[in-house]
């Protein structure tokens, strides 16, 4: 494809980078990212999401694309550049080990998230506890309010599914029983304040979001030196360190924060919109 070398292609995460963890994008980052697309620059949600978690309001914003899944899916103006999912038997193998420990569990596919009936009452406390150590007021949120369009059924095997996360009972024995049983599979964890491991997940071992970035560079013909990575969780780490320029959020782990060449303000205070024109891409 081939683009300009001064046009910087810009990956931000999701949550805590460009929504709230109310789900909501500051009116000031809408801004700047859309007079960073109209400067000539490319956008590009970089996000444990999949699709289906992607609603119009975010695309709205300008987005040339995406990397979903933590880097199992790259999508480029509508052209899938990279998928990497679950086969159904190792759909069909996760569920059953997830069933028989007993943890509930959701799938997370393009075409949408799907999970037991039972989920929409046993994810709530940890829900709860994720939602409310970013920062939300979690009192009285409900699993629908957080996953408004999760399917519950029973017909949970499929062969489309980019990740599987379960809520965790032992986070170290649930975590260490995954790996042994999932060993060809990349296992890991997400959680509330200070980082807390609520959550467990199981996806193929090549979604890693530098993969993807990758990818997607090659497709564009751009270098490295002109992606611009945004993030706050230990997860966008590694992404940082290998775009030309990392962006921590203020409300970003330390760790992130030593990774990043730049550290900005919080999420709820403009802190996209901050560091976009720090960096002069507006």
């Amino acid at each position: 494809m081939g683009i300009p070398a001064t046009t910087r292609i810009l990956l931000i995460d999701v949550d805590g980078t460009l929504v709230t963890y109310e789900n909501t994008v500051p009116a000031s980052a809408a801004q700047a990212l859309r007079r960073a697309r109209a400067a000539g620059h490319r956008l590009y949600a970089c996000t444990g999401r999949s699709r289906a978690e992607m609603p119009p309001p975010l695309w709205s914003l300008g987005l040339h694309g995406m990397i979903g899944g933590n880097g199992g899916y790259v999508e480029d103006d509508g052209e899938v550049v990279l998928h990497s999912h679950l086969s159904a038997e190792q759909c069909g193998q996760v569920v059953g080990f997830l069933r028989e420990r007993g943890l509930t569990f959701y799938l997370e596919a393009n075409s949408g998230l799907y999970a037991p009936p039972d989920f929409v009452e046993r994810a709530l406390p940890a829900l709860r506890t994720y939602m409310a150590g970013k920062g939300a007021d979690a009192t009285r949120l409900t699993v629908t309010d957080v996953f408004p369009d999760v399917i519950l059924t029973e017909d949970l095997v499929r062969g489309d599914i980019n990740k599987i996360s379960f809520v965790l009972a032992d986070p170290i024995a649930d975590m260490e029983a995954a790996r042994a049983a999932f060993p060809t599979l990349l296992a890991g964890t997400w959680g509330g304040r200070g980082h807390e491991a609520l959550f467990g997940d199981l996806a193929p071992v090549t979604s890693t979001k530098v993969e993807a970035i990758e990818a997607l560079l090659a497709h564009l013909g751009a270098g490295r030196e002109q992606a611009v990575a945004f993030g706050d969780a230990d997860v966008d780490i590694d992404m940082l360190r290998y775009c030309g320029t990392g962006v921590a959020m203020g409300n970003g782990s330390d760790g992130v924060k030593a990774a990043a060449d730049l550290v900005t303000s919080d999420v709820e205070e403009d802190g996209l919109a901050r560091a976009l024109e720090r960096l002069g891409l507006v």
